[in-house]
């Protein structure tokens, strides 16, 4: 699945490290989930949706 979770974090001018931590996640998994070799579950979505402000179809492409 396609994102913009990596496009989102660079217009705020957060490093992974910050986004993990807003997201309660591992640095590791928040570069997964940029580079997309990692799908969200669907509660970790709605996470990432309200840290960027955005909906979720905003964020992911299937």
């Amino acid at each position: 699945m396609r994102n913009r979770i990596q496009e989102l974090r660079r217009e705020r001018g957060w490093s992974q490290a910050e986004l993990a931590a807003r997201l309660d996640v591992s640095r590791q998994t928040a570069n997964a989930l940029e580079r997309g070799r990692y799908d969200p579950s669907l509660p970790l979505a709605f996470r990432i949706a309200a840290v960027f402000g955005l909906s979720i179809e905003e964020i992911f492409q299937p």
